[in-house]
């Protein structure tokens, strides 16, 4: 029999004078609860309501959450996925019935409420196969044409918008140039861009926006090159942070601003949190680059494996450059096993990122793909991976991980616009983030990753709610 600690959840004085009038104005003192508990088969199940009563003063031993709203931080551009062209060729080979289904469960009414969209330019490894957008050789972009994607991923891609609606954020990322551009003449296993093709390869991210906005598709910004300091099996270039300075001052930069793309986006490093210290702080030493820089990108792949991420590097980047967004580009669960997706352990993966890298200062949540097959693909050099949906193509089946469910609990509640609040925990299986939506609303999500029950106290002015907090859950307690 698991027993049963006791924790407590305090939130300080709103902003505005807005506690100092709460409870005055809200007589029925009462919070939603919605939680997803793997031990019951809970998922994003709504608890109903929780009352409070008074406490003072939560005692000295309880373990506790505190969350405070005088405390702003920064404001939440938007959650979502990359639709790539794994993604979208598993949804087309799925019926209509399950593409509807699949489009509605991240981007409608009743959905995840994913606002952002990541792709990639040109093939990445989650594509049938290598390609880019222009001939070999042809270095004056003629024959630049995006009919490769009209099939699969530019529709796709425009459900999400049309489903999304104002708040539609769209970016896009290169995994590597056309061979014949780079010194190893391949798109795959590395290779850096050769310094006669870097204004070529300047001209060809607008080409990409000019075509893809030609369709409708309003892009908000991009990343320079995903993971560039990974030699990888499939596409992948490699800068030092030196490199990708120099062609986003000399090239990048200028081009997109004299072609009338000010407004766009512009994301660096797009890689592990390891090294993205040492990257930001040579890439932006000199004003020239970093007036074109909008934000830090960053994956989570360094150590995952061990719940030792190096999410204090995510706060000393904030610290460092309190004008630069933080952005989580992209991550997943490695190594596909069909017979693993009902695994809580996916979705305590994401929990745990999720939380704290907002905790640390992140702006824009993006995950990999939103749907894969049942084999963890399409990939085209053999990189199988998990997704919150995964789409049987043979069966017509669709099945939702934990991941799905755990991304929900942040993501259908915080808003874009929301403003993270001061949150601390004193017990290292809770973990918690909380947000102020525009609307006035206080968001808190709690996970706890042990094998312990807990009682919690969601404290506020005096007032204090009893929860809940199983183990291996996640909830969020809306006000």
């Amino acid at each position: 029999m698991r027993k049963t600690l006791t924790a407590c959840v305090l939130i300080g004085t709103f902003l505005n004078g807005y506690s100092q009038n709460y409870w005055k104005n809200n007589t029925k003192k009462t919070a939603k609860v919605i939680m997803t508990n793997a031990a019951n088969q809970e998922k994003l199940q709504n608890k109903g309501t929780v009352h409070f009563e008074s406490l003072p003063q939560p005692k000295e031993t309880d373990a506790c959450i505190f969350v405070d709203p005088d405390f702003k931080y920064q404001k939440l551009i938007g959650i979502g996925g990359a639709i790539t062209d794994a993604s979208a060729e598993t949804l087309y080979k799925m019926p209509k019935s399950k593409q509807k289904e699949i489009l509605e469960a991240y981007y409608g009414k009743n959905g995840l409420g994913y606002t952002v969209v990541r792709t990639n330019m040109n093939s990445c490894d989650f594509s049938s196969g290598s390609y880019t957008y222009v001939k070999d050789g042809d270095a004056s972009l003629k024959s630049f044409s995006v009919a490769h994607d009209e099939k699969f991923k530019i529709p796709m891609i425009k459900e999400a918008q049309r489903m999304i609606g104002k708040q539609f954020t769209f970016y896009f990322s290169p995994w590597s140039p056309p061979a014949w551009m780079k010194s190893n003449n391949n798109m795959l296993k590395g290779g850096r861009l050769e310094n006669k093709y870097y204004q070529t390869w300047a001209d060809y991210y607008i080409k990409f926006i000019d075509e893809y906005e030609k369709r409708g598709i309003n892009v908000w910004g991009l990343t320079i090159q995903n993971e560039p300091m990974a030699t990888q099996t499939w596409e992948s270039c490699i800068y030092t942070a030196e490199e990708e300075g120099d062609f986003l001052r000399n090239n990048l930069g200028p081009t997109l601003w004299k072609n009338g793309f000010k407004d766009k986006k512009v994301i660096i490093w797009d890689h592990n949190r390891d090294l993205i210290y040492q990257r930001a702080t040579t890439t932006l030493q000199d004003p020239e680059t970093a007036k074109y820089a909008n934000g830090i990108g960053y994956h989570w792949y360094e150590t995952w494996n061990n719940k030792t991420q190096l999410f204090d590097n995510l706060g000393e980047i904030q610290r460092a450059f309190p004008d630069k967004f933080l952005a989580f580009t992209e991550g997943c669960k490695e190594k596909f096993r069909m017979d693993g997706i009902y695994d809580v352990s996916l979705g305590e993966l994401y929990g745990r990122n999720m939380l704290t890298d907002f905790n640390k200062g992140t702006a824009l949540w993006t995950d990999w793909n939103v749907l894969l097959d049942e084999t963890g693909g399409p990939n085209h050099v053999g990189n199988f991976c998990f997704a919150p949906i995964i789409a049987d193509t043979k069966s017509g089946e669709v099945h939702y991980t934990y991941e799905y469910y755990y991304i929900g609990q942040v993501s259908k509640y915080i808003q874009p616009g929301a403003q993270r609040i001061g949150n601390s925990s004193n017990r290292a299986a809770i973990i918690s983030t909380a947000f102020m939506n525009e609307n006035g609303e206080l968001v808190t999500v709690i996970m706890n990753e042990a094998d312990t029950d807990t009682d919690a106290y969601l404290w506020i002015e005096g007032q204090a709610a009893k929860l809940s907090v199983p183990a291996h859950s996640i909830q969020t307690v809306i006000l």
